[in-house]
């Protein structure tokens, strides 16, 4: 028996890159896997129902309580619970903050960090009545370090860690644990299109001597929305191959 089974899991940007990496695998662990993405998540849906997986997808759009709502009652009128809430979707729109528009700015926060609001805020009564959850949010390293051009990506990775920090302490007692996962670098389509010396560049500062897959992720991410993970809540997982953030 798989460590999530019979449970129900929603992965919010889980149509590709990590978020792919995290359903494949609560999916070998033998969860239920609704994808809540904006992007076309049917070529995720079939590579993984082809290995067996039970998933499927749904379009919403995380910065939209209507939108929300809607896929959540669905879900709820089919299946009754949710137990695992993976808050992962995230986008980048870098460029130096003097260069950056207030709508680059306002369009990082409300995907990367509104969504949290959003999504969690409507879950968390279900997770409430069944007396157990598990809600686990990306953040990254650069949360903690820092990136030129990405003033708006790490205010919103900072504040995720902030979030769970200040979430544990509210749904404890309910059963529900908080946490989050910050990854370091993993490879993806933006890695793939890197030139080779700068992908070589990355991996030297990494000690492992590799960059992660989304398989590395999903097992970060499996651990902390296990049922052996109880008493784990409010910690950043750093996932990064030891390159730790200053």
């Amino acid at each position: 028996m798989g460590k999530l089974e019979g449970q129900i899991a929603i992965v919010t940007g889980g149509s590709r890159g990590i978020g792919e990496g995290i359903c494949e695998v609560f999916c070998r662990e033998g969860a239920t896997v609704i994808i809540w993405d904006i992007l076309d998540g049917s070529d995720t849906v079939d590579r993984i129902s082809k290995l067996g997986g039970n998933i499927i997808y749904q379009q919403v759009d995380v910065t939209s309580q209507k939108s929300v709502d809607q896929a959540l009652n669905e879900i709820i009128k089919k299946y009754k619970k949710v137990e695992i809430l993976i808050n992962n979707a995230g986008i980048i729109r870098d460029k130096s903050f003097l260069k950056m528009s207030e709508a680059e700015w306002d369009d990082v926060i409300n995907v990367n960090l509104k969504s949290l609001y959003i999504v969690t805020r409507s879950v968390i009564p279900y997770m409430k009545e069944n007396g157990y959850g598990r809600i686990v949010s990306a953040s990254s390293i650069n949360g903690t370090a820092g990136a030129f051009g990405q003033t708006n990506y790490c205010a919103t990775k900072a504040g995720i860690s902030g979030f769970t920090r200040a979430l544990c302490k509210e749904v404890g007692k309910y059963g529900i644990t908080a946490n989050a996962v910050a990854p370091g670098f993993i490879k993806s389509v933006m890695t793939d299109s890197m030139p080779e010396e700068v992908i070589k560049a990355g991996i030297s500062m990494i000690p492992v001597g590799r960059i992660g897959t989304p398989e590395d992720m999903g097992q970060a991410y499996l651990f902390l929305a296990s049922k052996e993970a109880g008493f784990i809540n409010g910690i950043t997982l750093h996932a990064n191959g030891g390159a730790m953030p200053l």
